[in-house]
């Protein structure tokens, strides 16, 4: 299948209705993706869209996450993000396509140039005012540069997202500002895993205190997700019950700890590639 060329598409009232009930037109493939992401156009009642489709039949067998399937976890990821009230992650639904029950997500064009660099790597041994340092990396002929990321508060709320999910794969291609100024993540397919697995390149606020907006969003979601409520029902059709479980302790951790997770040291704490 070709690589797809990008098409514009205009404002959509309510794209997840569109993403659930539109009709799917496949209009290429993403070459540089492990899995199987079709890039598509999603149609119904006169608006169109493009979106992201990865049916589950084309994923690829993860030893580490026997249970379930990477769609239904993107999907998931996005109901946690929807719960914040941050938005952090693209409208995304389950639904059947082409090839099967799979992922839809809304495709978002990223902006390189909206709201400044997110990452860099600069030669100083300290970070510059405005960035936080993440890790010394070797570069070409044995060098090392420090690997920074911008303070940026919508980066650190996507930074508490993750710590909440557990997510196994934040990696510097996987942030999409967008030209209104947001900021998205992508890429959640490795996430709520019952052990730490958080790998990331937001490490720069590892044990600093939550500010107190994370505090209350992560006692609004605790309540959110106690047994019986929608969202629980929904989180129980989409990953096992020990993943549930593992979520509420994660949420309960952070509003217990006040601070933002460090690396573990049981896992790679940076993923490979980091872009």
């Amino acid at each position: 299948m070709p690589a797809p060329e990008r098409i514009p598409a205009g404002p959509v009232t309510d794209p997840v209705t569109l993403l659930a009930k539109g009709g799917l037109r496949v209009l290429g493939q993403v070459r540089e993706a492990s899995n199987a992401v079709l890039y598509c156009e999603i149609a119904s009642e006169g608006e169109t869209a493009t979106c992201v489709y990865k049916p589950v039949a084309g994923e690829q067998p993860l030893w580490d996450f026997p249970d379930g399937n990477l769609a239904r976890r993107e999907v998931a990821a996005y109901e946690i993000s929807e719960a914040t009230g941050w938005g952090l992650i693209p409208p995304t639904v389950l639904r059947d396509g082409p090839y099967g029950e799979g992922m839809c997500q809304l495709w978002i064009e990223g902006d390189p140039e909206a709201g400044g660099a997110l990452l860099a790597l600069v030669e100083d041994e300290e970070a510059a005012d405005g960035w936080k340092p993440v890790v010394l990396a070797e570069v070409e002929e044995g060098r090392t540069a420090l690997l920074v990321h911008a303070d940026d508060a919508r980066l650190r709320r996507l930074a508490v997202l993750d710590a909440v999910i557990n997510n196994g794969d934040r990696k510097g291609g996987h942030l999409l500002p967008s030209g209104d100024g947001r900021l998205y993540g992508i890429d959640h397919g490795v996430s709520f895993h019952v052990e730490d697995k958080l790998r990331t390149l937001l490490w720069g606020w590892a044990g600093e205190p939550l500010t107190p907006e994370a505090l209350d969003v992560l006692e609004e979601l605790s309540a959110r997700l106690a047994d019986g409520t929608p969202l629980a029902t929904r989180m129980a059709e989409l990953i096992t019950p020990a993943e549930l479980a593992a979520l509420r302790e994660r949420v309960a951790a952070l509003r217990t700890s006040g601070v933002h997770p460090a690396p573990s040291g049981q896992w790679p704490a940076i993923p490979w590639p980091p872009v």
